[in-house]
């Protein structure tokens, strides 16, 4: 495998505090990938940095060995933490732009994953609960062929039947040579799907493990674990 994501003595600072401080890592393709870590932590500030919508106080971030920027962006498919979209639009000019946007976008996985979930294209995202909204914008992103998936707090905000439902469409749409990393604090609920954990705290990574390491070495489950290393 090679590397599609890695950080080299990466920093991030607001004023005086470090949100991010002198991370190094490394993460292959071809998984899927729980950066775990309570509130506040750190997730979604290297997310970000990843995605260029924050510069590096020192340090580098590296996406396909690029640093990010306009080439990046066409290998990355990224669902942040809140929604972004427009409320007055309609969900099949959503896919339109995103169409016109992305060349991998693939407007007929959108349709399809819309259909399964009874979500009437006609429909404007204004007239949708929050937990629909969310499901829009997270089939927007899982339809296109990236290389990265970067998802910022997917199962944040819904109820556990769309955890499910999430982390199936999840599964369902990446393929197998492409990487997801998943931003959380909620273990248990996406635990089963990982392949390999970065816990990060107070901005420092402070484990990385393969999951398969985590149940046979250590004996334990990684919520479990987390529980242990954070004492939650």
């Amino acid at each position: 495998m090679s590397t599609i994501f890695e950080c080299l003595d990466l920093t991030k600072k607001f004023g005086s505090k470090v949100a991010v401080s002198a991370i190094n890592l490394k993460i292959e393709r071809g998984q899927i990938v729980g950066l775990l870590g309570p509130n506040g932590s750190g997730k979604s500030t290297l997310i970000k940095l990843a995605n260029e919508l924050l510069t590096p106080t020192s340090g580098t971030i590296l996406i396909g060995g690029k640093k990010p920027g306009i080439e990046t962006k066409k290998i990355v498919s990224y669902l942040p933490e809140k929604t972004y979209l427009n409320d007055w639009m309609r969900v099949h000019q959503i896919i339109e732009l995103f169409s016109d946007f992305y060349a991998d976008f693939k407007p007929e996985r959108a349709y399809d994953m819309l259909k399964s979930l009874n979500i009437n294209a006609k429909d404007r995202l204004k007239t949708m609960s929050k937990g629909t909204k969310e499901k829009v914008q997270l089939i927007l992103v899982m339809s296109r062929e990236a290389e990265l998936y970067l998802l910022d707090e997917p199962i944040g905000g819904v109820d556990p039947a769309a955890r499910d439902y999430i982390l199936q469409t999840i599964l369902r749409n990446y393929n197998e040579n492409a990487t997801v990393i998943i931003s959380t604090h909620l273990i248990s609920d996406i635990e089963n799907i990982l392949d390999y954990v970065v816990f990060i705290n107070q901005g420092q990574v402070v484990m990385t493990s393969s999951v398969d390491d985590i149940r046979n070495e250590k004996g334990k489950s990684v919520d479990g674990l987390f529980r242990e290393v954070f004492k939650c």
